[in-house]
């Protein structure tokens, strides 16, 4: 027989179990930072390299992730695409085209390209220097799932 005593203490078991399952399962929050552009290495990539700067929870966003491409020149980092993020990329050397809008416009430094969620977008190295450009790009709750292709 069962008793209330028992159930008690599996009821309370159960609740410490999902809480602890909870907040494994829940990132850390990033706080305010500073990312030190010579502590962040290079790492080589078919294109180019890539620095890492985060990929993290935000007291307001589920992810944000910041990296700056350099891209070598006549080099694209893929074929055009689309995703389900908001991605924000700034040119800040070289001359690249972006393809947004079913076009390829050219763009040089200080250059600003947005792509809206499920859009689809590119980007590729045109000049004859390696192009570098920051992409920062974010997940909400309000980010949808991914579309079909």
């Amino acid at each position: 027989m069962i008793s209330r005593r028992d159930i008690c203490v599996a009821a309370i078991a159960c609740a410490a179990t999902a809480g602890a399952f909870a907040l494994a399962d829940q990132a850390q929050v990033m706080g305010s930072t500073v990312f030190d552009w010579n502590a962040i290495a290079a790492r080589p990539t078919e294109t180019g390299s890539v620095r890492s700067f985060c990929k993290a929870r935000t007291a307001t966003l589920d992810e944000l992730e910041i990296h700056v491409t350099t891209l070598d020149p006549g080099k694209s980092p893929h074929p055009p695409h689309r995703h389900p993020n908001e991605e924000l990329v700034i040119v800040r050397q070289g001359t690249v085209e972006a393809f947004e809008n079913g076009e390829w416009k050219r763009v040089g430094p200080g250059s600003v390209i947005f792509s809206a969620s499920n859009q689809l977008h590119g980007l590729r190295n045109v000049g004859s220097e390696p192009a570098i450009y920051h992409v920062i790009n974010w997940k909400s709750p309000a980010t949808s799932e991914p579309m079909q292709h």
